[in-house]
């Protein structure tokens, strides 16, 4: 989700903090610098200037700081922002943890979402237990989830396209409302006793059509209800509402499915979307940043998809987005046969690992809601960290020790999660977010059809233990060659400093044309 602000004119970011600006024209070379904006046409002699002076770096990465650069690339950014850039807009770090609810708008849009993912946690829970009720088989469950995700992996970019397409506070009041619909009319069914498996399954998917548009739309719409430099702020505390939901919602439908039963749940799922549009219908309209909807043209897709490819800067997070997505999330599979083959526990305690998960994962959301704007450097390494946890994971030598190694993924596994969402947001033209987020979607989520049966026969074949190694291996090597991609596309090497001093790093991203100097212990990689 978008926002647009603007900045004053020649605005420096302080030492230390690394400044963003959403590209209009970005080019292969964007990537050399800090300002993924910076057309080297739009004035050629001071960006052979800057070049040759100012040390370029990874974008978003942090490493080139602004107060050395050279007079002439600060005047050659300044202009091309200006010409370029959608709003001009510079991102530094956020004024708090809790920044974006200052926002009116953000803050009706936020307490309708707590109502409604703790809603949507309790239809899981219960739509889950109902097929295993109606069916005795835990197949029929997969079969359910996988008619939910179906739709996003065959449709998902289309999605986008509409996203781009429509005034995103009026699509999302259609698609919250038809979701609300659908739980309504799953309520029904299921306490008036006539509910088979197949109306679930149906439901399912109509479900899962409903969200191949109502996911990138929500993604898109938050930029329109917050400017910049609360966006990835935003976005973390989307996440840690997710997560605190995630923690709520399951305790809650064990409950009411113990008293009364699934239809309640779904009933209660159905009343929990009028928060969410009644959210969205009292919002000011003054207030928002709106996107021009683009017309209905051919070729719409590709041009997305284009889109994407020419930008490295978004092309290498969505690769490792797709790479971490389809192989590194697939926690349900794997904690169920720790739980029960590998640490011999019960149910309570296989719950006690999830809520680890849901812990961790909400400590990452609040930690990324107090950083500014997003780093690749900081998605890479958050990536990287995710990965090796998992490795280091599958030989946890007793139950509690996993239990603490999982807070420590979750903690991890958001940051990847906020990071690429806001990066990509903010590194995107208005009129491609909903594409691009559509595309996200699709890459993070709709791989999973494809990773989760590979997982799940390593699993079955070989041990749990062997199934999270092999996640961990291909999540740490994917973040590690697309840092190293992204790296070389920038001119950049890694430089180790034993020495770094106040302030300095151990490990940074250098310029290779550098001279050699105090603590330059790695080579040109």
């Amino acid at each position: 989700m978008t926002r647009s602000a603007t900045a004053p004119a020649g605005a420096v970011a302080p030492r230390g903090e690394t400044t963003v600006t959403p590209p209009a024209a970005a080019s292969a070379a964007a990537i050399r610098t800090d300002d993924p904006t910076t057309d080297p046409a739009a004035d050629s002699t001071a960006a052979a200037d800057a070049q040759a002076s100012a040390p370029s770096g990874l974008p978003g990465s942090g490493d080139d700081d602004p107060d050395e650069r050279t007079a002439a690339d600060s005047a050659a950014q300044r202009r091309t922002r200006s010409a370029a850039s959608p709003t001009g807009a510079e991102f530094t770090r956020p004024r708090g943890m809790f920044s974006s609810l200052r926002v009116r708008n953000y803050r009706y849009y936020f307490a309708g979402q707590v109502v409604s993912n703790t809603g949507t946690w309790m239809q899981r829970i219960a739509q889950d237990w109902l097929v295993l009720s109606l069916t005795g088989s835990p197949l029929a469950v997969g079969i359910t989830t996988a008619m939910q995700f179906l739709p996003m992996l065959l449709l998902g970019l289309f999605g986008g396209v509409l996203a781009d397409r429509m005034p995103k506070r009026r699509l999302l009041i259609y698609t919250q409302g038809a979701m609300g619909l659908l739980a309504a009319g799953l309520a029904v069914l299921t306490i008036g006793d006539v509910v088979t498996p197949y109306y679930v399954y149906a439901f399912a998917l109509l479900l899962g059509l409903v969200t191949v548009v109502d996911n990138p739309t929500r993604q898109a719409f938050v930029s329109e209800m917050v400017g910049p430099k609360d966006l990835a702020n935003a976005v973390s505390l989307n996440a840690a509402n997710f997560q605190t939901a995630r923690l709520v919602g399951p305790a809650v439908a064990g409950l009411l499915i113990a008293a009364v039963g699934s239809g309640w749940a779904f009933a209660v799922n159905a009343l929990s979307f009028a928060a969410v549009i009644g959210g969205l219908l009292a919002m000011r309209e003054s207030e928002l940043r709106p996107t021009e909807p683009i017309a209905r043209e051919k070729g719409q897709l590709r041009e997305g998809l284009r889109y994407v490819k020419e930008r490295p800067e978004l092309l290498w997070p969505m690769v490792l987005a797709g790479f971490i997505g389809t192989f590194g999330f697939n926690f349900p599979t794997l904690l169920s046969g720790f739980a029960y083959d590998t640490f011999k526990v019960g149910a309570g305690q296989y719950g006690i690992l999830n809520t680890a998960m849901a812990v961790g994962s909400l400590a990452g959301a609040l930690l990324a809601a107090r950083r500014g704007a997003p780093r690749l450097r900081r998605l890479v390494g958050a990536a990287l960290a995710f990965g090796t946890l998992e490795v280091v994971a599958a030989f946890a030598p007793d139950y509690w020790t996993f239990a603490l190694l999982l807070t420590l993924i979750g903690v991890f596994g958001l940051s990847f999660n906020t990071s690429v969402n806001s990066t990509l947001q903010l590194a995107t033209d208005p009129e491609m977010r909903g594409r691009v987020m559509g595309l996200l979607v699709l890459v993070f989520t709709g791989g999973t059809p494809i990773g989760a049966p590979v997982v799940g026969w390593v699993t079955a074949s070989y041990g749990p233990r062997l199934g999270l190694l092999a996640c961990g291996v291909v999540s740490a090597l994917a973040a590690a060659a697309v840092g190293l991609v992204l790296a070389r596309s920038a001119d950049l090497r890694v430089r180790f400093d034993l020495h770094p001093g106040r302030g300095g790093r151990v490990v940074a991203f250098v310029p290779r044309a550098a001279a050699a100097g105090k603590g330059e212990l790695v080579p040109a990689c």
